[in-house]
């Protein structure tokens, strides 16, 4: 297992998980959408590799707190305010779920945010995930995500602080945000 930036060559293989996490929720975005968000903030993009396979991904922008992503548009490349790191995608194809391969990519991504300075980690919880990311840490910010803000109508924005020092390690578990099928189906 490996985790790295994300390269050209990923974008077939994301699309795919990507579509296969989201479809059935409507949530998919399309290959347009996912690459802008990583365009806009490559350093807190990677991809997962399993042996020679691009096997997940996790998509993360800065983004103020309180704000996502509007999943019917692209990002725009300027780099938003830092402080808070927007979990926005994290999947893992679904042959290797439940194998600790998001939870990886979570204290990967968690490690990043603190090297950037980051105070916080924030996602919207959908598919019935927020229990899930609520055991992980993350507080619901009931109302943050309106109804028609095309997440779905279970969608609940959530944070968590990126803690700092020995034993401030704020980065376990793994769950979906955005969708079901792809992050709390992925540890």
């Amino acid at each position: 297992m490996r985790i790295r930036r994300i390269v050209d060559r990923d974008w077939d293989a994301i699309v795919e998980l990507e579509r296969d996490a989201y479809a059935a929720l409507g949530l998919s975005e399309g290959r347009a959408a996912l690459q802008s968000r990583a365009s806009a903030s490559p350093g807190t993009c990677f991809a997962l590799d399993v042996g020679c396979r691009t096997a997940g991904y996790v998509l993360a922008l800065p983004y103020p707190a309180f704000r996502y992503p509007d999943l019917e548009r692209t990002e725009d490349a300027a780099v938003f305010s830092a402080g808070n790191l927007h979990l926005h995608d994290i999947v893992v194809a679904r042959p290797l779920r439940r194998r600790g391969l998001a939870r990886h990519l979570l204290h990967h991504l968690t490690r990043t945010a603190r090297a950037r300075g980051d105070e916080r980690i924030s996602l919207v919880a959908v598919g019935g995930s927020a229990r899930f990311w609520s055991a992980r840490g993350f507080v619901p910010h009931p109302g943050v995500v309106p109804p028609g803000s095309g997440y779905g109508t279970d969608a609940v924005y959530m944070s968590k602080p990126v803690l700092t020092g020995p034993g401030g390690q704020s980065d376990s578990g793994s769950a979906p945000q955005r969708g079901p099928s792809s992050q709390h189906e992925v540890s």
